[in-house]
């Protein structure tokens, strides 16, 4: 059974920023916490989010990425990238986050989670790390992050193994299903929609590029 390990536990209630898009709040600035922290069906205790229309709900409650991908992120950006710089919740190490297949169930401490949606990046992310054409560069790598839900809430901390108890035999991990939400791939949209558990999102992404392939059509 594939193992990692949880490097930080972070989380931030919204705050002002001027530069947060609409709302102009912001909870991205994600801080390592001390200590076991309990995981609800809706998140972190600690944890919050601004614009909970487009992020958060039960299958957003939990966000995590790589420390890996943040590295390879400090090389090609030159700057440090700490711990919960991407507004993740789990930095993780020994996992491969983004190629984690839609339905994967993680063991995180007392706490079950289930892999359910990329990251996709806005325009708050791009001003939050200050770089030019962010949106892009995130969007063509697809090192996207896993979005999870709590199948069984519990508590976890820094130090614990991240067990990947099931991965199922479909074989579509985040980084495909990515791609094929930007590239309008209605046949494996639809492959998404159908597998169990599937998060809203996917119906509603699919009924829109259908939307827009069939005007594109006319």
């Amino acid at each position: 059974m594939h193992t990692g390990t949880v490097l930080s536990v972070n989380v931030g209630l919204p705050v002002p920023a001027e530069w947060a898009g609409r709302l102009r709040r912001t909870a991205i600035d994600k801080r390592p916490v001390t200590g076991r922290r309990r995981v609800h069906p809706l998140g972190l205790d600690g944890d919050g989010q601004a614009d909970t229309a487009n992020h958060g709900g039960r299958d957003q409650a939990v966000y995590a990425y790589a420390r890996e991908e943040l590295d390879l992120w400090q090389e090609r950006l030159g700057r440090p990238l700490r711990d919960g710089m991407f507004g993740e919740n789990l930095t993780t190490r020994g996992v491969e986050v983004s190629r984690a297949l839609i339905g994967e169930r993680w063991r995180v401490g007392t706490a079950l989670l289930e892999v359910t949606l990329p990251r996709v990046p806005c325009g708050t992310f791009q001003n939050w790390l200050g770089e030019r054409g962010w949106v892009r560069r995130f969007t063509e790598e697809a090192r996207t992050g896993a979005y999870l839900r709590v199948v069984e809430e519990g508590d976890l901390a820094a130090g614990d193994r991240v067990v990947v108890e099931h991965r199922p035999d479909h074989g579509i991990d985040l980084a495909s299903a990515f791609r094929a939400r930007r590239e309008r791939d209605v046949a494996l949209l639809r492959r998404v929609v159908e597998l169990p558990g599937s998060a809203a999102e996917w119906r509603e992404r699919l009924a829109a590029t259908e939307v827009q392939l069939g005007d594109a059509s006319k």
